[in-house]
């Protein structure tokens, strides 16, 4: 069986009906984690804690919150209160998103990413632990210790990085249950997940307990060339519009002539125009589309490169005919 992770959210509140009725299909049709998000709309723990209460199997997941918009206490509370709601199937999805949202989003000078996102990660887990927060970093000196008083039922919970810089990619694997890769080209899938399974090894880890998501979109769809427009607009939007680290992913692996006329054509004529400076045989290695069978065919060779959790989108709305899908994906 497949492991298969979806992610789901309302657009507005009328919508919360048919967001309750999509998890609760995925749920009972084998779906392994359903995963909620957050940007500069709504936030990722309101719909987990709806969630938490209309699944019963299925674990939840943020992907991603990150370590500017909340403390690290905050974010303890956040997550030890759903994984208790979910009696246990919460799993924590951090990211350190980028300068243009820590700062003119948040209001927070984005230093030093690398280190914050590891002490968050020990403090949230020291509170989750039921220890007294006595905490001496780099970045944070806490001296009281506060206890979080939360009886749940796991004393640590899980958790998987979205990262992309070489450094980054490297602490994920020493510090973190699994890694999230974002904008990853279908032709460097098997060298990255290689790479992070032999950080993992350096750090003593053992590879089969860790767990690696699909690095690109995989959607179930009649109109597949629909999918390809998007994923060139998706890729122009990071390299033109989310500062300069996903701009420079795309430079170290080898991008740098097509990562600038995405910026220059964004800059000049807009959205529309980045898009279209992505080629499609490109937006082919960033997202694959097609019919149930295609995308289950498409997840045996992910599966070959070293992925075991897929991020599966479906376009069908009818709840009956999107059970049989997932059941097709997870096999």
């Amino acid at each position: 069986m497949r492991r298969i992770s979806i992610g789901l959210s309302w657009s507005s509140h009328e919508d919360v009906e048919q967001f309750v009725e999509q998890a609760k299909v995925a749920d009972d049709s084998g779906v392994a984690v359903i995963f909620t998000g957050e940007n500069w709309r709504r936030e990722a723990f309101t719909p987990l804690a709806v969630l938490a209460r209309e699944t019963k199997r299925v674990e939840l997941g943020t992907a991603i919150v990150n370590t500017w918009s909340r403390s690290a206490a905050a974010l303890a509370e956040h997550f030890a209160t759903i994984d208790e709601l979910s009696n246990g199937r919460v799993i924590i999805g951090m990211g350190s998103s980028s300068a243009n949202v820590a700062e003119h989003f948040a209001g927070v000078p984005y230093k030093r990413p690398l280190r914050r996102m590891r002490e968050y990660i020990e403090i949230m887990q020291m509170l989750i632990s039921g220890a007294p927060l006595q905490y001496q970093g780099e970045l944070f000196q806490l001296e009281r210790g506060f206890r979080l008083e939360i009886n749940g039922p796991r004393t640590r919970i899980p958790v998987y990085i979205a990262s992309t810089a070489p450094a980054s990619v490297r602490q994920t694997a020493e510090i973190a249950d699994g890694w999230m890769p974002i904008q990853l080209p279908r032709s460097q899938w098997q060298a990255a997940t290689s790479e992070f399974y032999d950080h993992a090894r350096s750090f003593g880890r053992d590879p089969s307990a860790l767990t690696i998501r699909t690095a690109n979109p995989i959607t179930v769809t009649d109109h597949p060339e629909g999918e390809l427009d998007k994923a060139r607009g998706t890729v122009a939007f990071y390299i033109a519009r989310m500062g300069d680290g996903y701009y420079n992913q795309y430079v170290q692996r080898g991008f740098k002539e097509m990562a600038d006329a995405v910026r220059a054509a964004w800059a000049e004529g807009g959205a529309r125009a980045g898009a279209e400076a992505v080629p499609a045989e490109f937006a082919r290695e960033m997202h694959f589309a097609g019919s149930a069978e295609a995308c289950a065919a498409h997840l045996d060779e992910v599966e070959a490169a070293g992925f075991n959790l897929h991020s599966i989108s479906i376009a069908e709305r009818d709840p009956a005919k999107r059970a049989a899908i997932y059941r097709t994906l997870v096999g």
